[in-house]
């Protein structure tokens, strides 16, 4: 006996995210800040247990591959490459054209792309910002902030190489880092920096004790995915905004 079936005509809003093969933070993050209703399709890229330039670089050559591994049905409103520092070290642009060429999505984006965005919307161009990296990686992230406009006169780093311990810096280590950075006179908001770190229960903390916005990869990337299908993604910042 062969059963006869109809098709559903009408999906749900669908984003994609690429997300390092090291993150342990991202995924959870994005379950929390993204609507239920919103489709969120997750493949994963091949990344180094250390986070170094070369590392970085070496993702290049898998981007393409993580994307054709979404389901070929997929009609995505925009497609998140989950990296910050790997965003800075390839460009943005070249990350794009990677993730294009493996799946059909209407736009593209990454934490530093949506930092910048969100950046402009709150008005602020001097960020404090707090690092899990390396010196060299650290730097090429404040380079490509200062050629979109943005100053970091204030930066951090625990200069800690390994994702796994990245994932693992306590919450009450970032707070006092961030609160040490944000009271300083010479920058806006703050960025804690990196899709890996657990910033997402302390944002609206470290905003209420500095007075300042701030703002995480997760959360930025999360408010421009929701911007780019033209969704309401204003209570995202807010709730991290000094009250």
């Amino acid at each position: 006996m062969t059963l006869a079936y109809e098709l559903e005509q009408e999906r749900r809003t669908q984003v994609g995210l690429i997300v390092l093969q090291a993150d342990e933070v991202l995924e959870d993050d994005m379950r929390r800040l993204l609507p239920p209703d919103l489709s969120c399709l997750v493949s994963r890229v091949p990344s180094g247990e250390e986070l170094t330039s070369e590392t970085l670089r070496k993702m290049e050559g898998h981007l393409t591959q993580a994307a054709t591994l979404f389901p070929r049905a997929a009609r995505f409103s925009a497609v998140a490459y989950g990296c910050t520092s790997g965003a800075a070290e390839l460009g943005s642009e070249r990350v794009a054209n990677l993730i294009h060429a493996g799946t059909t999505t209407s736009a593209v984006t990454d934490p530093v792309t949506a930092l910048i965005a969100a950046s402009r919307t709150l008005g602020v161009s001097r960020l404090g910002l707090i690092s899990p990296y390396v010196a060299h990686v650290s730097d090429r992230l404040r380079d490509t902030l200062r050629a979109a406009g943005l100053q970091t006169p204030c930066v951090a780093s625990f200069a800690e190489p390994l994702e796994e311990n990245v994932a693992r810096i306590t919450e009450a280590s970032l707070v006092q880092a961030a609160v040490s950075i944000g009271q300083r006179p010479d920058c806006d908001a703050v960025f804690l920096s990196c899709t890996n770190l657990r910033t997402l229960n302390i944002l609206p903390r470290i905003a209420s004790e500095i007075g300042k916005p701030v703002l995480s990869s997760n959360l930025v990337l999360a408010w421009h995915l929701l911007e780019l299908c033209g969704l309401d993604q204003s209570r995202l910042i807010s709730e991290t905004l000094p009250h």
